[in-house]
């Protein structure tokens, strides 16, 4: 018996919108992360992008638990010295709410070639509304009582 791997040809991609407004960050980012990387298909491959493309909306909407947003630290290093700045998840909800999630999206698929082609299949938007209605999105439903447990 040989090992089954996908052609480029036998991959179909389809659009998932996932509406983040009361969910938690890192349980949706696990779940848009197995969607981008396609673990939910049979055809699933390691090194293969059998992955589909996600919209996120209502970013600036998303919940994070135990006081996260307060305690927990954002990092980004500037490359020289002394140039390490600080900020709470509060304050990057606040500035940046879709560049909070999609940073959290990018900590959970790989961090080679295939996981920066995975990564562009991720769009999220702060509000409601997207400009992606000519592909047909499906709307992909997350559980929230099992993603929101206070």
């Amino acid at each position: 018996m040989s090992t089954y791997t996908p052609k480029a040809s036998e991959i179909e991609r389809t659009w998932h919108v996932v509406d983040a407004e009361g969910l938690v960050l890192g349980r949706m980012a696990t779940e848009v992360a197995n969607l981008l990387r396609g673990k939910h298909k049979p055809t699933y491959s390691p090194h293969i992008d059998t992955g589909d493309h996600v919209i996120i909306i209502n970013a600036d909407k998303i919940v994070l638990t135990a006081n996260k947003a307060e305690r927990k630290n954002v990092y980004r290093h500037s490359g020289y010295p002394g140039g390490l700045k600080t900020k709470t998840y509060a304050d990057l909800l606040a500035d940046r709410p879709a560049e909070a999630v999609r940073s959290s999206v990018r900590g959970m698929i790989p961090k080679n070639r295939l996981g920066r082609q995975q990564i562009n299949k991720l769009k999220v938007y702060a509000g409601p509304t997207h400009p992606h209605e000519a592909q047909q999105p499906q709307p992909f439903a997350i559980d929230h009582a099992r993603a929101h447990t206070d």
